[in-house]
């Protein structure tokens, strides 16, 4: 991937706070004119020779698509004019020619104003959403491919279509529909691989999942998932399982099943959710006998991890973690992407007043938030697919499990932003938890980061950061893929890499520089080195649960249900 990709992908991406504070308020707000864009009006009029330079050019790039001699073309991988009808037509070929010269327009006269970055990148996303939304692909009839389902289906395809936009938008998130749900059912074909729920408290259940080995690793792994979406990111299709992965290589698997909360739970903050925890290890400890533990985290859960892991040490309890992986999680927030300059304490404060007025933060919200930091992706092709040519979505495990929505509690949505915007976890003693003053840098056990090289909502430079504020020894690897698909990486497929270095500077980019690229999934590799620390090979349980600790349901268990 090159350099200016990853850069857009970088700059793409959105710190835990913007999602949290635009999740309470909405993202329409990031679409309205603003201060910062009447700033960049004020600096183009002080320049009007380089701004009347920039509008003739424009002028005679359009006269040239009149006369069809330009040729601007759509860059390479821009699969919104790939129909044969685009460039076939002459009238559609010029409508396209003006709507991309008038979109390379706009972007240079962000570029020529003399703004601050901050206001640079409020004004660049509002105007590339505003571009990207006025797109003549995304117009009934217009779009060659809508004009010939019209014909091809009597106008059926617009009639489904505009039922679908109707259905969309009375509820949240108001959003195209990005999957077909019908075809997948949770226990059978998606999170499925076996297990039972040895332990349950208010807030979560404990899944143990069945060895399938004769022989496991002395060490248990405990996961802890995201706060948002329910678990089984980690347990999608069977083949594309990391929870079945793990248990077919000898390993003690336990997972976190995180309660929905309501407004029963609303002063469910950083101590509930801590402490919660702490009782998920003990019955890990007391079901495998062992008093040590690999401790993971994936995404806000990772955070929740780290916090935990950050407490055990200030209370001389480190000992109890044999280990500690961090999935797709960043704990250093500074400069973590474009739309970073979208958030400010004042939004932050309006946010957690809203959530704590509603008990909770509805995950619809945050779902149409994730959509709206990738339009092109996320937005106008489920437009096009669903309302313009009136077909489904197409059926895929990890959409699923995106539109499996949970809500967060009100006091642990406001801990999120005040630990985000304050990047607390950088700073000593700056958050406290359970009583305890959290430092990360007294966690010294060895930990294993993993990170997604396209993730657009934790930005793996961010996600790099931590190896300077853990005090053990860290392995770093770099993934292919986003945030999810980064996750979902199971061996055998043939596009999978990943890079290492062993030389874990200040310098991300630096990192990558001196990186080596392997062929395959990290899978393999974390599965080395989780084998490396989880001891001798014993007997595999017969049983799930132990004595005092009797199974409760089968996976995935009950909480995993809560609407």
């Amino acid at each position: 991937m090159s350099s200016s990709t990853t850069t857009r992908l970088a700059d793409a991406a959105a710190p835990l706070d913007v999602l949290l504070v635009d999740a309470a308020l909405g993202p329409v707000r990031r679409f309205l004119p603003d201060m910062s864009t009447a700033r960049w009006a004020v600096s183009l009029a002080r320049r009007p020779r380089k701004t009347a330079r920039r509008l003739g050019a424009l002028a005679g790039e359009t006269a040239k698509v009149v006369v069809g001699t330009s040729d601007v073309t759509p860059t390479r991988g821009d699969r919104r004019f790939t129909d044969p009808g685009w460039t076939e037509n002459p009238l559609l070929r010029r409508l396209v020619q003006v709507y991309l010269a008038s979109g390379r327009t706009v972007d240079q006269l962000v570029e020529d104003a003399d703004l601050d970055p901050r206001d640079r990148k409020r004004v660049r996303f509002m105007v590339e959403n505003l571009v990207e939304a006025l797109a003549p692909s995304n117009v009934p009839l217009v779009n060659p491919a809508s004009a010939k389902a019209v014909i091809d289906t009597a106008g059926l395809s617009l009639v489904r279509g505009g039922t679908q936009l109707v259905k969309d938008l009375a509820s949240s998130p108001r959003v195209p529909e990005m999957v077909d749900t019908s075809g997948f059912v949770l226990g059978e074909n998606i999170a499925a691989t076996p297990g039972a729920v040895v332990f349950r408290n208010e807030v979560l259940e404990l899944i143990q999942y069945v060895p399938q080995c004769d022989e496991v690793h002395e060490v248990p792994v405990m996961i802890v998932p995201p706060t948002i979406n329910k678990f089984y990111a980690i347990d999608l299709s069977p083949g594309r399982s990391l929870v079945e992965f793990s248990t077919q290589n000898s390993r003690q698997m336990f997972v976190i099943s995180w309660r929905n909360p309501d407004t029963r739970h609303s002063g469910w903050d950083f101590d509930t959710y801590v402490g919660s925890i702490l009782e998920a290890l003990d019955a890990v400890e007391e079901i495998t006998g062992n008093a040590q533990t690999v401790l993971a985290g994936i995404c806000s859960g990772g955070i929740l991890a780290s916090i935990t892991a950050a407490y055990l040490a200030g209370i001389g309890r480190q000992d109890r973690l044999a280990g500690v992986v961090l999935a797709v999680t960043v704990i250093d927030n500074h400069d973590a992407g474009t739309v970073g300059a979208l958030s400010d304490p004042r939004m932050a404060a309006l946010a957690k007043a809203r959530s704590a007025q509603k008990g909770f933060l509805d995950g619809r919200s945050l779902a149409e938030v994730f959509a709206w930091l990738r339009p092109s992706d996320l937005i106008w092709n489920y437009w096009v697919n669903n309302y313009l040519l009136g077909k489904r979505p197409p059926a895929f495990d990890i959409l699923f499990w995106n539109a499996d929505t949970t809500r967060m509690s009100a006091g642990l949505h406001a801990d999120f932003v005040d630990m985000a915007v304050e990047n607390q976890l950088t700073r000593a003693g700056a958050l406290t938890v359970l009583g305890q003053p959290i430092d990360l840098g007294k966690v010294t056990v060895d930990s294993y980061i993993v990170a997604g090289i396209a993730d657009h909502i934790t930005p793996w430079e961010n996600c790099y950061r931590t190896t300077q504020l853990l005090g053990g020894r860290t392995r770093f690897i770099l993934s292919t893929s986003g945030h999810i698909a980064a996750l979902v990486n199971p061996p055998g497929n043939p596009k999978a890499t990943f890079h290492t270095n062993d030389e874990h500077g200040p310098d991300a980019k630096a990192w990558l520089t001196g990186a080596e690229t392997h062929q395959g999934s990290w899978w393999n590799d974390v599965a080395q080195w989780l084998d490396e620390r989880c001891g001798e090979l014993k007997p595999a349980p017969e049983e799930m649960g132990s004595t005092r600790l009797q199974p409760l349901a089968e996976a995935p268990g009950t909480y995993v249900f809560d609407k």
